[in-house]
């Protein structure tokens, strides 16, 4: 459910095959070798934007959908767990305000909504939920999916909220990175508004950012204008899928120029940020940002320890069965980091 349960400096080695690459071994541009050899690898597309200090590079290889035209680094993509970073800068903004306090508790801010075996809303903070440490989980019931990925599945059937956190309540609480949080972020930003989450995400960072390219569909399965395809590991194209389930944790679609404009906004401090560790030829590096994945896509937007580097690169495979499954191995075949180390590395 949106790359929920892999981000530790252990298993992202296992996952994404962490070994160094030397300089030597790399073309002139080491960036543009390791995308061209991400879609030699499988991926029916890559698309990064790269930057070091002011120099920004753009790069497109592969397909936009199996059979079709070359992609294109204007091509939207839907961006999963990298919404919560637009969520989380909210958050924050409504605190700076005064309009509410990372320690408030979720029962003060969203009376009677966290309810279920083992549970206490009035000692879980914002705070809790914006960082994953609240204890409040996804759904655990194994055929949640099964709408959308069982034969003859409906990949435009409607999931309400308030239905996807109640059945996240139904198991006791346990520790770990937790979508539901972010839905129940999303409850607060309303409820402390008035307004619609969408609307105070376009008003206070899209708009002010020009992220025109962006936007946060809530029950439209579709994607509009140009935009890469994306698909599972057997090729099946899981582009057309409802985005409902995933709301303020993972429904946002956008470009890798928008995201890595708003990326550049963020500071390594904001609550939520994810840190990885990178290896590089002269040590292991500690990169910040976020990443995003969901059915049919794979994205990353990172920066360098300094800031100087940066790269947003988003992917066309992401298996979301084969994740439900825990068959790691399965989830996407290949291995960004060479990519992401010839843009981040020193």
């Amino acid at each position: 459910m949106t790359l929920s349960r892999w981000l530790t400096a252990a298993t992202i080695a296992v996952l994404l095959g962490v070994t160094a690459m030397p300089a030597s071994a790399l073309d002139n541009d080491r960036v543009e070798t390791e995308i061209r050899q991400l879609v030699r690898a499988g991926f029916p597309a890559a698309v990064a934007v790269v930057r070091e200090d002011s120099h920004v590079r753009h790069y497109a290889a592969g397909v936009a959908s199996l059979g079709g035209r070359p992609a294109r680094v204007t091509d939207r993509f839907r961006i999963a767990s990298n919404t919560k970073a637009f969520v989380s800068t909210v958050v924050m903004q409504l605190v700076s305000a005064g309009r509410l306090s990372l320690d408030a508790d979720v029962e003060s801010l969203l009376p009677g909504v966290v309810r279920g075996p083992g549970y206490r809303p009035s000692e879980i903070t914002v705070r809790q939920l914006l960082t994953h440490t609240s204890g409040i989980h996804d759904p655990r019931n194994p055929a949640f999916f099964d709408v959308y990925l069982k034969p003859g599945g409906d990949r435009s059937y409607v999931y309400t909220v308030d239905e996807v956190i109640r059945q996240s309540l139904l198991d006791p609480p346990h520790v770990e990175y937790s979508n539901t949080g972010y839905l129940l972020l999303g409850r607060i930003i309303e409820r402390v508004t008035g307004h619609d989450v969408r609307s105070e995400i376009r008003d206070r960072v899209l708009r002010p950012l020009g992220l025109r390219q962006t936007s946060f569909p809530l029950t439209d399965p579709h994607l509009h204008g140009p935009h890469l395809h994306g698909y599972d590991m057997a090729g099946n194209d899981m582009t057309t899928f409802s985005p409902s389930y995933d709301w303020t944790a993972g429904a946002m679609v956008s470009t890798v120029d928008d995201l890595a404009t708003f990326q550049r906004t963020l500071s390594p401090d904001l609550p939520g940020v994810e840190t990885l560790p990178l290896p590089c030829p002269g040590g292991d590096q500690t990169i910040w940002g976020h990443t995003g994945a969901g059915p049919g896509y794979f994205s990353f937007s990172l920066h360098s320890p300094d800031g100087r580097r940066q790269i947003t690169l988003a992917l066309t495979t992401y298996d979301l069965a084969a994740e439900l499954r825990g068959d790691w191995a399965h989830v996407a075949h290949t291995r960004p980091v060479a990519a992401l180390a010839a843009a981040l590395c020193p």
